[in-house]
């Protein structure tokens, strides 16, 4: 099938499903959900360490039990779709965006730890029920070819998003804006995005189970889990690090946020082409030596401004990982692609789930430059790992229209 149609076949169905001009539009409206979910998540990510410790008071232990309790939600999602197959993604995608608007909004009434953890559990079921639909619609409406230039333009749309969220609690924070009131920014964020979701093509849906587990897929499913391990340590423990130990404060926070997310809005795109290009075994084996650097930088750091540099590096260098999400690309057929992403949400929420628990184990027990160590054992083991996945054999370039 053409890439480049002609102009008197632009309104034809492709393959039974939208038409070219329903794809573009859907493709679009994919970008704007996600950029509304980004700026949703950048609202609440933005605050969450200082509202945490400032306005909450918890330790190093209860941030990682929050951490384990909310990521259990990865687990329950992974049911969750599978009692939902056969539901267009879009429907099932807006219901789980205002689902995420209601949670983060109630973060504007909690004042005790249990509390935070009970909505903390509402709007995390809705964002991982929602997390592995985008990619897999952007996967069905993406021409031969090009999955990863449009994996990177849905990434660089999630980056704006998130950049707009930060900056506008930003400002509101420099404004004098207290941090509860920026929550109900960040659920009608939510609900705007799902009122996005809702535009998508209702056809877009899978036509196989939405969870599969496959044998021929467990270099994947284990290249999740070891994500996942890495993920939870940024999440979790990285902006904690900066705020309880070295006590910066929430505009610097939010600052550096921004400076993430530019390189993500400026660089997504650009990596997904190096991916199409080079092949996902190249980017992971650049991916995860330089995760090693960065944790052991986190465990042995004491300059403030050179952690806010790694930081921002860790960031960037997540970008990476967009690779995990190409290789279902050529690994599965279309029919499992969604099914084949959310047994990796649920892979990587396997450990995303003991993670938080043992890095806020060994932060209160042992020394908290072992909860970034361990985190550098996960980038180490994931070498190898990377070095499973088959070398990259470029498609054929399309053929040209008539």
């Amino acid at each position: 099938m053409t890439t480049l149609l002609a102009p008197e076949t632009h309104d034809l169905p492709l393959e039974g499903g939208p038409t070219e001009a329903q794809r573009r539009r859907s493709l679009l409206l994919v970008r704007l959900a996600v950029a509304g979910a980004g700026a949703a998540m950048a609202i609440q990510m933005g605050l969450n360490e200082n509202f945490l410790v400032q306005d909450i008071g918890v330790t190093g232990l209860q941030r990682g039990l929050l951490e384990t309790f909310r990521e259990t939600c990865g687990i329950i999602a992974f049911g969750v779709l599978a009692i939902l197959a056969g539901l267009a993604e879009p429907v099932v995608g807006a219901a789980m965006l205002l689902l995420l608007g209601a949670g983060l909004s109630a973060y504007a009434l909690v004042h005790g730890y249990a509390w935070v953890v009970a909505m903390s559990l509402v709007w995390s079921f809705g964002l991982h029920v929602w997390m592995p639909l985008p990619n897999a619609m952007t996967l069905a409406l993406a021409e031969p070819g090009r999955a990863g230039y449009r994996l990177g333009q849905v990434a660089a749309s999630g980056a704006t998003g998130f950049f707009g969220g930060l900056a506008a609690a930003w400002l509101l924070t420099l404004a004098g804006v207290p941090m509860r009131p920026l929550y109900l920014l960040a659920g009608a964020a939510a609900v705007l995005a799902a009122g996005a979701c809702l535009g998508i093509h209702r056809r877009l849906k899978t036509p196989g189970p939405r969870l599969v587990f496959r044998r021929k897929y467990a270099l994947y499913y284990v290249l999740c889990f070891l994500d996942g391990w890495r993920k939870q340590i940024f999440i979790c423990f990285a902006v904690f690090l900066l705020v309880r130990r070295h006590h910066a404060p929430l505009t610097t926070i939010l600052v550096l946020w921004g400076a993430v997310q530019v390189i993500g809005y400026l660089a997504s795109p650009h990596v997904g082409r190096l991916i199409d290009r080079v092949g996902e075994r190249r980017v992971l084996l650049a991916y995860y030596p330089a995760l090693v650097f960065v944790f052991l930088g986190y465990a042995f750091v004491q300059n403030l401004y050179v952690l806010f540099a790694l930081f921002i590096a860790d960031g960037a260098i997540f970008l990476l990982a967009l690779a995990l999400t190409t290789y279902v690309n050529r690994l599965a057929p279309k029919s499992e692609h969604t099914a084949t992403l959310s047994m990796g949400v649920a892979m990587n929420h396997v450990a995303a789930v003991t993670m938080p628990l043992v890095g806020g184990l060994l932060w209160t027990y042992v020394d908290y430059r072992w909860t970034f160590l361990a985190g550098a054992a996960a980038a180490v083991l994931s070498i190898p790992a990377a070095l499973c996945v088959p070398r990259h054999a470029p498609p054929p370039a399309p053929a040209q229209a008539a």
